[in-house]
């Protein structure tokens, strides 16, 4: 680990496998973590011109956790990554206080930037059927991995997946069953489970994955699979998308994620109570899932700005 000593790259590793098997937290949050407290130790290292001993994190001022928030705003940073940052810091720190009796209390001078979230951007009804249709009408030099890429949109808009959680699902996690009634049940983060319906389309469109792929799905592994059958990888979702909304003329917000927030957009459109929304989302808290009551008003401002005689 660069810049550190040896006891803080130990704790790091051992902060780090905590993280995974005692907190359950998703690899993408994990590897964001990691990458912030990698850089807060490198700025340590030529702050201090030595290589960072956990008796420097335990001496560590208020003056030099301002030092670090002043290097990251000269980097550019958006206010976001800074307020992630500030909480990796604090959870390494919150972890050495608990488990290696190692306290800083200067690091409760420290205040985390304060940032308006983005409101999540879905799309248009037309948008998402653009493009399931532009999937299913472009040429593939295999027609299963079309029918693989598919079934990954439909269960991200048809049942509000992310992608991370599509692409985890095992084999065994799809029963071979009627179309009607079918359900999942999903893993999302802090490993908390739920079960979210799947509508018929949703169903057939996995069914005929499953039916043309040519590799053996086996019940312990993953249920979507790339060409070497090892587990699909979100990437290829995404540039997928990305090559799809540049052919239909899509705006830049047509994600894979996005789908997800058009799932709740359209429920909420559409008259579904807030916290059955929040049950299939998998929100820890409602007023995560209170977000997308603003971005709903704001499409009813447009509606009515455009459409009032006299607005």
């Amino acid at each position: 680990m660069i810049g550190a000593g040896d006891d803080v790259a130990d704790i790091t590793s051992s902060w780090l496998s905590w993280l995974a098997h005692e907190r359950q937290l998703a690899s993408r949050t994990r590897r964001a973590y990691s990458s912030d407290w990698h850089q807060f130790i490198e700025f340590l290292n030529g702050h201090l011109a030595a290589p960072v001993a956990l008796t420097d994190l335990a001496s560590l001022e208020s003056r030099d956790f301002r030092a670090w928030l002043a290097h990251l705003n000269r980097r550019d940073l958006k206010r976001s990554s800074i307020a992630r940052a500030v909480a990796s810091v604090r959870g390494f720190f919150a972890y050495i206080d608990r488990h290696y009796d190692v306290h800083n209390p200067s690091l409760r001078a420290m205040r985390t930037p304060g940032f308006k979230r983005a409101l999540p951007r879905p799309l248009a009804f037309e948008e998402v059927l653009s493009i399931q249709q532009g999937m299913t009408e472009r040429p593939v030099t295999d027609h299963w991995t079309g029918q693989r890429d598919l079934a990954v949109l439909m269960l991200l808009y048809g049942s509000g997946l992310r992608i991370g959680e599509a692409i985890e699902l095992n084999r065994s996690d799809w029963r071979d069953e009627d179309y009607s009634g079918r359900n999942l049940r999903i893993t999302g983060k802090g490993r908390k489970e739920r079960i979210v319906p799947l509508l018929p389309q949703v169903s057939r469109s996995i069914d005929g994955y499953v039916a043309d792929c040519p590799m053996i799905l086996a019940p312990n592994g993953p249920l979507f699979v790339g060409v070497r059958g090892r587990r699909l990888q979100s990437g290829h979702i995404q540039k997928k998308v990305r090559n799809l909304r540049r052919a239909l003329g899509l705006p830049e917000t047509a994600t894979p994620h996005a789908l997800r927030h058009s799932f709740a957009t359209h429920l909420l459109a559409d008259g579904a109570d807030l916290r059955a929304i929040q049950e299939l989302l998998g929100h820890a808290s409602l007023s995560t899932t209170q977000v997308y009551t603003q971005v709903d008003g704001t499409r009813l401002v447009q509606l009515y700005s455009t459409s009032h005689p006299r607005a």
